[in-house]
Formats: structure tokens, sequence, C-alpha cells
């Protein structure tokens, strides 16, 4: 096809049509990107809202708050590696001698235990940090939500059994030998 035998006015139509296809798309694809960063930073702000009344929130139901955003690291053995994993929880309280570990989720899905990241997060802290259970608090309605894993919990030995078992020991022995003394 011979280009000059199209009118002028038809190729700068067409040109101006390309022309503007190119700048919507562009335009299109800067809104979509300004449209993510401005969700992700009101969730983000909605998260932040949410964390910092739950501190009250628990102190209201009787927890002690030891640390927010706190820190724990745990090794995963991959075959013969181990990679040591670092988490972050928003707290670690604690309430009756027991020790939470504590995660605030805020959003429709979020907070829900159905929800599997969630419930991923929540057995990976009650491995991780040692603790006597988890706390999952709806960072909107102020619920909290004890997570126990009956499975895990079984198959974990009991903490203080094996010192029982020593204090009454140590005692009987201090008992026998005061009688043994006064006969």
């Amino acid at each position: 096809m011979d280009l000059g035998s199209i009118p002028r006015e038809t190729l700068a139509l067409v040109a101006a049509g390309a022309l503007l296809i190119a700048l919507l798309q562009a335009f299109v694809a800067v809104a979509r990107r300004w449209l993510r960063r401005r969700r992700m930073s009101i969730r983000m702000v909605r998260a932040a809202r949410g964390e910092a009344r739950a501190a009250a929130w628990l102190e209201d139901q009787g927890y002690r708050v030891l640390g927010g955003q706190v820190v724990a690291e745990h090794a995963v053995q991959v075959d013969e590696r181990t990679v040591t994993v670092a988490l972050r929880a928003d707290y670690l309280v604690t309430r009756h001698g027991a020790r939470y570990v504590v995660e605030v989720k805020t959003g429709a899905l979020a907070p829900r235990i159905e929800t599997s990241a969630t419930r991923r997060q929540m057995l990976e802290y009650r491995i991780a940090f040692d603790v006597d259970g988890v706390l999952l608090v709806d960072g909107e309605t102020g619920k909290v939500h004890e997570v126990t894993f009956p499975s895990l919990d079984r198959l974990a030995p009991r903490k203080g059994t094996s010192w029982r078992l020593v204090a009454f020991v140590l005692a009987a022995s201090v008992a026998l030998a005061a009688l043994l003394r006064l006969s």
C-alpha cells in the first residue's frame, strides 16, 4: 500500500487516534498504581489504629502487656540445611501466670480464624514464641479470641511437670531426713 495515496487528513486522524489510545493506556496504568498505593495506605492506617487500641483492650480484660512488636526467631530444618526465621508479633502479654503472643488483625477477613493465612500465622507464633497461648484481636471491634491448637498441646510436654516432680522428691527427702534425725 502506498501511503502517498492516503489523504493527509486521514493519516493525521489515525496518528491522533493512536496517540490518544497510548495516552489513555498510560493514564489507566498510573491511576491503577495510585489506587493500589492509596488502598495500601488506608489499610496500613487502619491496622495501626487497631493495633494501638488493642493494648488498652487487652489491659481492660486483665492482660498485662509485656512488650510491643516483639521478635522471636526459630529454626526450620530443610533437608540438611537450617534456616533461621524471624517473626514479629504485635504484643506479648501475661494473665494469671500464662504468657500469650498477640496478633491484631483488621478488615473483614483477617481477624477470622477461618482465613488460612491468619491460622497459619497463629500456629507459627505458638511454636516460635514458646508461649502458653495465642490471642487474636479484632482491631476494629476489640474482641479478643484465644486460639488453641489441641493436637499441638497434646504433643507438647506440660510445662512445670518435671519441676513439680523434682520439688516433690526434694521435699520428701528433707522430710525423711528430718524423721530419721528425730528417731
